[in-house]
């Protein structure tokens, strides 16, 4: 690293990805792996001390979405969550049918596991979205064949923040006797999140996305939901996912998810108010600016923006020289070419998509930060509009 590069303003704008660890969460860890290093599955006492702390932190990180301790699983993140969830309840009940339904906006964990489905022999219906991106109800509704089994609609995007309507969408699968499953990856720690009010039987969470480890996350499971497992092995977790429990990670985030929900109500605030002003400011200082979703049914963290005539790409990298650290979509997928799906899906222009960014803040955000952002951003889009012949020719 130069000299210059050492000098430069640090801004992290993509906690979506994911987020820093809270010191307060890699002290708990640190301590249960010199001190409690047992395998909960032992019978001796080392094990069963282990055994312990395993079980009062899935009662904790229960209570706090509103399940019972017995319908939490651990898994390795949000993407086994999803996959367990979606495979595994397609394979438990193919023999009622194989018709599943989702949307096209949701997380490649998600649009992967069904298309991998769809090779295995069951038919997928995507359902589109309106230009915000919220799936319609009654598409739902009109999609339901009496071979459907198994519903997965996200609760809030990776990539635009959007909030679809879970509880409507949950309410019409359980009328009609459907699994309803949701990726919650995105929305857990940052807006309330309750089993039981939303009305699902699968949720999809994971640790790193508020404030703890990676590599470790959870899958809801309400009482009575057949589910195939996808890891074969010993006893763990009910025999629904073979493996050593990492307990050190399992217990970090408990206490994330514990110190995420004591904050929320002032973080939720302050985002806000944080986004909010990002969008005003940007759109004041830069023409041809559009943003991507509602400005108000959505996570208040998470701001995507299309910037006419230039390239996604070449905006982060410009960002990136001047310190700021963000994302042209989902990290899952930055290595891809084409512009987002999920954008696609929306009906934004495919030229437009390809200049998109997604901003997301969160708990180490200041105000400062956002300042500094918009202060380097127009130079940016400037200088890079003169060089695109495409925007020359239409602007």
């Amino acid at each position: 690293m130069t000299d210059e590069e050492e000098n430069v303003k640090l801004v992290y704008l993509d906690y979506n990805s994911t987020t820093p660890i809270d010191p307060a969460v890699i002290e708990v860890m640190n301590r249960v792996m010199a001190e409690n290093y047992g395998n909960p599955s032992s019978v001796h006492r080392v094990g069963q001390k282990a055994k312990v702390a395993l079980e009062e932190a899935r009662e904790r990180i229960a209570a706090l979405i509103g399940a019972q301790p017995a319908e939490i699983y651990f898994t390795s993140g949000g993407t086994e969550s999803d996959n367990l969830a979606v495979k595994g309840a397609a394979y438990a009940r193919r023999h009622k049918g194989r018709h599943l339904i989702t949307s096209a906006v949701e997380h490649y964990a998600v649009l992967n596991t069904t298309q991998y489905l769809e090779q295995q022999g069951f038919a997928v219906t995507y359902l589109g979205c309106d230009r915000n991106g919220v799936v319609s109800v009654d598409a739902l509704r009109a999609a339901l064949r009496p071979d459907t089994t198994i519903v997965s609609i996200m609760t809030a995007n990776n990539e635009t923040g959007q909030l679809q309507p879970v509880r409507q969408l949950a309410a019409v699968c359980r009328e009609a006797g459907m699994i309803f499953h949701t990726d919650a990856v995105q929305a857990v720690g940052k807006i309330p999140v309750n089993v039981e009010d939303f009305g699902v039987d699968l949720l999809s969470l994971s640790a790193h996305k508020f404030y703890g480890p990676k590599g470790i996350g959870a899958l809801y499971v309400r009482r009575g939901t057949m589910m195939t497992p996808l890891i074969h092995g010993g006893a763990h977790e009910k025999r629904k996912r073979a493996g050593t429990e990492n307990l050190p990670a399992v217990v970090g985030m408990a206490m994330a998810l514990e110190l995420a929900h004591d904050g929320m109500d002032d973080e939720h605030r302050r985002l806000s108010e944080l986004g909010a002003y990002f969008i005003d400011k940007i759109i004041a200082r830069i023409d041809d600016v559009s943003i991507n979703g509602s400005r108000d049914n959505r996570i208040p963290s998470t701001v995507n923006l299309s910037f006419k005539g230039v390239e996604g790409e070449a905006i982060l990298l410009s960002l990136d020289l001047k310190g700021v650290a963000a994302s042209s979509g989902s990290a899952c997928s930055s290595g891809a070419l084409e512009s987002s799906h999920v954008l696609k899906a929306m009906g934004v222009d495919p030229v437009l998509a390809q200049g998109s960014i997604r901003f997301s803040m969160g708990r180490l955000t200041t105000r400062e930060d956002i300042d500094y952002t918009i202060s380097i951003l127009p130079e940016i889009i400037n200088r890079l509009r003169a060089m695109s012949a495409a925007y020359q020719k239409t602007g």
